[in-house]
């Protein structure tokens, strides 16, 4: 059949790069005797013909193509191209029959014709069943699942399966199989359902009755009972005292991908790690992972359970299962809010300094926690202090890369709560230059430091080469840390970093560096000014930015004001608006623009307006501005903290407010989660902040006496801490 590939019009389809014209070079490259040329051709075939998964009409015309050579005995990887072939067969069943659309624009039925095709040849992928590779036995498994619907007959065969198996990764995928059976044809799927029922019960290893058990919960979840989650779990204790894994033995790239970042010197670190961070992520390190992690998603809000069930893997003694349990925890506290302190506590447990590989993945997922990770701060300050006295205190630059990654990744958590232990560390990465973009990062969390870091960093900004070709990955961040750190002592380099970006074009750099000089407000003025910018419509950001900072340092409403309203017809109206509202009263003028913004389109053009709205006009003002948040609020749920900030300016004028600040703080998932952890918290706290000031300075004081009598710490007026809002809300439901 490979021969027959010259009598298709290629060149008339697409693939994600252009005309298809080079797929059937691609197929017959997967042939070559040279594993060089097939890793390239398979590359090649997925980057385009199969670009992240989509199923264009070319992929589906190869459909026919790939059986053959994965029939072939000639073919020397075979399981690659079964691989391959189950890839476009599961992403086509997962679209059904949908129109799709190829990159030229043609619609098509791609997805409906490779599905045909796949069910055409079922009884090829029954045959890579029983195959002696056990790579394509495992595509032949889960395609049978997938287009072979005759249910007897699929049934007996996996069932069949699972008694010649004896791989725990086979028998595994078996059960699994067998569950998507029975809910892709629930007309037919009692055989299905009852061969669960029956291996949960009796199946002669506990890796094949936990899955079962797991698989009968997916399939009817309405069915799991109190006992379920206690019996998955006796059931991994005997699975895992039968087996054990090493992440670092079983995949020995664990510090391999690490030292790739130091031997890629022509590439950004930042993107070096970036990718070792995907591999990483895309790494399993037990045969348990995806069967407990599709325990979690049926679990899904049944939180105590699902806790339990972490505690077990977290304190596994296998450590595959421990490892791949640390993003699972960290998934959960990510998207669920309540007490999580126990799990993190149990993350903390995982910082083991004769093991970096998982120390290092515990620290990573406490840093991205913080600042839910509080009650890991001790034992991170720990670990810091334990990898000092181990290796020296220049482990922050040592040279094996996964010990030093496991120390900066917990330094990095360390910072992001605040603890002046981190800087230490720090100090030896600002100093020695390595991994100097990863302190950046977080030196912002430490400004009881700042008479030691900013002249650090003032020191490394001036040393930058602006008018050096290519993108800047580090400027913007060294910028914002020292503006985070609020030290005056940075105003003069920020200002000469921003004449220095406005002369060579880096307009982006340029505006950040004026709105760090902004953040300064007065104390910033006696910096030299920055060259003023081209009328270059790349140097809006700049522009405005200046315009703000007119304000923000200079006071000077008279030639903001303008300035600002002039901007807000492009687009960084936003910034424009903001600048305005800093103004007050004084921006009276510029009302009149501001008001049909209220109309645009686009939510976080109407709610920056509203809000500028407010802080200008003030009480007339209180309708319209609440409507206007409220409604983009819940249209866009990620205008969330926006919107409370304004409210929270408000004051009593946002009482009609109360019922959906209310509603926000019973939600039992987190808002804003691509914002990560702490966005959310700072979500509640605004809300919780709100409300106690819609009760007015009784309710606040009547906190604090009650707080001072049972024994907490409350600091700043009004921001009443987590633990303290809870016992109080309790009190008062109980009268």
């Amino acid at each position: 059949m490979i021969d027959d590939l010259d009598g298709i019009d290629w060149a008339s389809m697409s693939h994600a790069y252009g005309p298809a014209d080079g797929v059937p070079g691609w197929l017959r490259a997967m042939a070559s005797p040279d594993p060089q040329v097939r890793e390239r051709a398979f590359g090649d075939f997925y980057g385009a013909a199969h670009h992240q998964g989509d199923v264009y009409s070319c992929t589906a015309l190869c459909v026919p193509h790939l059986f053959a050579l994965a029939a072939d005995s000639a073919t020397p990887d075979r399981a690659a191209v079964a691989e391959l072939l189950l890839s476009i067969g599961r992403e086509a069943a997962g679209r059904g029959d949908e129109v799709c659309v190829d990159p030229d624009g043609t619609e098509s039925t791609a997805c409906g014709d490779s599905c045909a095709l796949m069910r055409e040849r079922v009884d090829a992928l029954i045959a890579f069943t029983s195959d002696p590779d056990p790579r394509v036995r495992r595509a032949g498994i889960e395609g049978v699942g997938l287009f072979l619907d005759d249910v007897e007959r699929a049934v007996a065969l996996l069932r069949e399966r699972l008694a010649a198996e004896g791989g725990i990764t086979e028998r595994l995928l078996i059960v699994h199989t067998t569950a998507d059976l029975a809910i892709r044809l629930p007309y037919g799927g009692d055989s299905a359902t009852g061969l669960l029922y029956a291996w949960s019960e009796a199946a002669e290893d506990p890796g094949t009755r936990l899955a079962a058990l797991v698989h009968r919960a997916r399939c009817a979840p309405e069915e799991i009972g109190e006992g379920t989650v206690t019996t998955a779990i006796g059931l991994l204790r005997d699975l895992t005292s039968a087996t054990a894994t090493d992440p670092e033995g079983t995949d020995p790239s664990g510090a391999c991908v690490c030292a790739d970042e130091d031997e890629a010197t022509d590439v950004p670190p930042q993107i070096a790690a970036a990718f070792a961070d995907l591999d990483r992520f895309n790494r399993v390190h037990a045969p348990t992972t995806s069967l407990l992690r599709t325990f979690h998603a049926v679990l899904d809000g049944r939180l105590p359970e699902r806790r339990l069930l972490l505690a077990e893997q977290l304190r596994s003694p296998d450590a595959g299962t421990r490892y791949d349990a640390i993003r699972t925890a960290q998934d959960l506290i990510t998207t669920w809010r309540g007490d999580h302190s126990r799990l993190v506590t149990l993350l903390a447990g995982c910082l083991l300094p004769d093991d970096p590989y998982t120390a290092a993945a515990a620290a990573e997922s406490l840093g991205r926690l913080a600042p839910v990770c509080e009650p890991a701060r001790e034992a991170l300050a720990s670990y810091v202090a334990g990898q000092r006295a181990a290796h020296g205190p220049g482990v922050w630059a040592a040279p094996r890369p996964v010990l030093r990654r496991a120390h900066q990744e917990a330094v990095m958590a360390l910072a992001r709560l605040g603890d002046p232990r981190a800087l230490p560390d720090l100090l030896t990465g600002l100093d020695s230059g390595r991994d100097i973009w990863r302190a950046i990062e977080v030196c912002g969390h430490l400004p009881s430091a700042a008479g030691e870091l900013t002249p650090r960093l003032c020191r490394i900004l001036s040393e930058t080469a602006f008018s050096a070709q290519g993108p800047d990955l580090s400027t913007g961040a060294l910028i914002s840390t020292l503006a985070a750190l609020g030290d005056p002592g940075a105003v003069p380099a920020l200002a000469e970093a921003a004449g220095a970006a406005v002369r060579h074009e880096r307009w982006r750099t340029a505006a950040c560096a004026v709105d760090a000089l902004a953040s300064f407000g007065p104390r910033a003025a006696p910096a030299p000014p920055a060259p003023r910018p081209r009328a270059d419509p790349r140097a809006l950001a700049r522009r405005a930015a200046a315009a703000a900072a007119l304000w923000d340092i200079g006071q000077d409403a008279t030639e903001a004001v303008p300035r600002l309203s002039a901007l807000l017809a492009t687009c960084r109206n936003a910034e424009a608006a903001d600048a305005l509202g800093r103004i007050g009263a004084s921006a009276a003028p510029a009302l009149t623009r501001l008001r049909p913004l209220l109309e645009a389109g686009y939510d976080w053009t109407r709610v920056h307006a509203a809000a500028a709205l407010w802080d200008i006009g003030g009480e007339p003002e209180a309708e319209t501005v609440l409507d206007t948040l409220l409604t983009a609020w819940d249209g866009n749920d990620a205008t969330a903290p926006f919107v409370l900030s304004c409210l929270d300016r408000m004051g009593p004028a946002a009482a009609p407010a109360r019922a959906r600040i209310e509603a926000e703080l019973e939600l039992p998932r987190r808002s804003v989660t691509f914002q990560g952890v702490a966005a959310d918290e700072k979500l509640q706290d605004a809300c919780h902040t709100i409300l106690v000031g819609l009760d007015g300075p009784e309710s606040i004081a009547a906190i604090r006496q009650w707080a001072r009598v049972n024994g907490f710490a409350v600091h700043r007026r009004g921001r009443i801490p987590a633990p303290v809002r809870e016992s109080w809300s309790e009190v008062r439901g109980h009268g």
